[in-house]
């Protein structure tokens, strides 16, 4: 047996190096889809990044948007509208296609689909029209062209598209309400130091266009000591909508009650349309404050200067003691010494 195995090992040697090896086949790269919409003329592109209406109630106009598709091959876009939002970080965004639109992305209608060759870009018409009970004010929307793709079991939509920004004439009032006013004080443990105000509020787009907000927040104690300002920015906001607002105040002493207010204006992006109603918002509130840094600090002191006091009392009177023990102790020492004298 132990002289066979060498045999049997170069069998196999030779039957592996007969056999030749099928390199593995690598599944081909599936071609990148890359492609761009944006607003355009009859012709092509024409440079805007998003188009911008103000329309009567009941008027319909005719648009265009150009699907350029920048891959090798063709491929075929879905064309959607749908009502158009504001992401928490301020950023456009609209419904996905299981939402069901309600408002602006209602008044778009666009061909279900285009087929655009390979480096190729296609003009097409849409729609906008405006229902005759539309309420004034702003109705942003927007459209897309998009791609699904199924990823495992999952389908995955693509989309690139673009705002559309549709006002309805009327009356237009721009207000922005501020709610939910908070603030906290956070103290800083030096005592040399000062604190922060933390203030965060909630804007809300009250009036019926898109809207930014800017104003000021201010903080003061008791007869107007530790005040303090600082100005505070709201971002854009659709109407209806709401954002977050946080602000913070350095160099403020904890001085008990501290009042902070909050004064927004209203501001509309392009200017404000002749005959708008602006309503300016104003909140306050109070937050108690207490300087425990510096109390501390006063504690501190007391306690040292109280254990500085008794430790110089206690020195000085038994210095004192000591002095008076010295003296006893001298004047014992003078009478045991002095000469006697007697009487003859």
């Amino acid at each position: 047996m132990i002289r066979t195995l060498p045999r049997l090992l170069a069998v196999l040697a030779a039957v592996l190096l007969a056999v030749p090896i099928a390199p593995a086949m690598a599944e081909p790269a599936k071609p990148t889809l890359t492609w761009s919409v944006q607003p355009a003329s009859q012709q092509g592109p024409d440079g805007r990044r998003w188009i911008e209406l103000t329309l009567d109630p009941g008027q319909s106009v005719t648009e265009h948007l150009a699907v350029r598709n920048f891959s090798d091959g063709a491929a075929v876009f879905a064309l959607k509208a749908a009502d158009g939002y504001l992401t928490d970080k301020g950023r456009f965004n609209m419904l996905q296609s299981d939402q069901t639109s309600v408002d602006g992305g209602t008044w778009v209608k666009v061909q279900n689909e285009i087929t655009v060759g390979a480096k190729e870009t296609k003009v097409v018409p849409f729609t906008i029209t405006v229902p005759k009970d539309a309420a004034p004010g702003d109705h942003p929307a927007g459209i897309a062209a998009t791609v699904t793709s199924a990823r495992g079991t999952v389908a995955v939509e693509s989309r690139v598209g673009f705002r559309v920004m549709m006002r309805a004439t009327g009356t237009i009032k721009a207000a922005v309400a501020v709610n939910d006013l908070t603030a906290s004080y956070e103290q800083s443990w030096n005592p040399f130091s000062s604190g922060t105000i933390r203030v965060k509020y909630t804007a809300r787009n009250d009036g019926n266009i898109a809207v930014t907000g800017s104003g000021g927040v201010t903080v003061s104690g008791l007869a107007g000591l530790a005040g303090r300002d600082a100005k505070t920015s709201v971002g854009q906001i659709f109407p209806g909508d709401s954002r977050v607002v946080e602000t913070r105040i350095a160099g403020v002493w904890a001085l008990g009650p501290l009042s902070t207010s909050v004064t927004v204006s209203p501001a509309v992006e392009g200017g404000v349309p002749a005959g708008t109603a602006l309503e300016r918002a104003a909140a306050d509130v109070t937050v108690w404050t207490l300087p425990w840094p510096q109390l501390a600090l006063a504690v501190l002191l007391g306690a040292l200067l109280f254990s500085f006091r008794t430790i110089t009392r206690r020195r000085r009177r038994r210095l004192a003691d000591l002095l008076a023990h010295a003296r006893d102790e001298g004047r014992a020492e003078a009478t045991i010494g002095s000469p006697r004298t007697s009487g003859e």
